[in-house]
């Protein structure tokens, strides 16, 4: 299916938002952007480098900027969606699509930035040598089951991370426990946590 038409596909499932998705894909088709499909939302690369993302949920529809970082954003309309998680990402939420239709020049201009950004090549790096922190129940269930180290210690330092960071961002107990059974058989089989949104 093409890219096209998974991005129709996206719009009908989220029929709160289809109009306000609507006005900004074309805002955003506007621009020497490729239209695809990333993690199950509309995505637009320049030369394969992601450049903004789209998507909906609940209460807003959202741009997400990959290198947002760099932006100027002198009209103070980005926020960081993950405090202490993303270094580049930034996003842009909207309640309506009165407010996208009254935004759409600022929009273009943060696009225009953000398209200029990537031809440039300016990027924010990720810290690679970030320290691994376990939460209690995963070092502890990994200390206990000589088998499930060995399998999480093969993965790749980021998907470790991506682990540690499923549990430790729950704030109840019972919700780290439950996460914690859930991802046990997944790491035995040596599958990362968002293995299957990766292509």
């Amino acid at each position: 299916m093409k890219s096209e038409q998974k991005v129709d596909e996206y719009i009908k499932r989220h029929q709160q938002w289809a109009e306000a998705l609507s006005e900004l894909r074309n805002i955003i088709r506007g621009k020497e952007l490729e239209e695809t499909i990333k993690w199950g939302a509309p995505v637009y690369t320049l030369g394969g480098k992601n450049v903004v993302g789209l998507g909906a949920f609940k209460s807003y529809v959202g741009l997400w900027f990959f290198q947002g970082a760099l932006l100027a954003d002198a009209q103070q309309k980005l926020i960081n969606a993950q405090e202490n998680k993303t270094r580049a990402l930034r996003q842009w939420r909207f309640q309506s699509v009165e407010e996208i239709r009254a935004e759409a020049d600022t929009i273009k201009a943060y696009l225009g930035e953000a398209i200029a950004n990537q031809q440039q090549g300016k990027t924010i790096k990720p810290e690679r040598n970030k320290v691994l922190i376990l939460p209690e129940e995963l070092g502890a269930r990994l200390s206990g089951d000589e088998e499930l180290r060995a399998r999480f210690e093969a993965f790749s330092k980021s998907k470790q991370r991506e682990y540690a960071e499923y549990i430790g961002e729950a704030k109840r107990k019972e919700t780290r426990q439950k996460r914690l059974e859930k991802i046990i058989p997944m790491i035995l089989a040596g599958i990362g946590l968002h293995d299957k949104y990766r292509k």
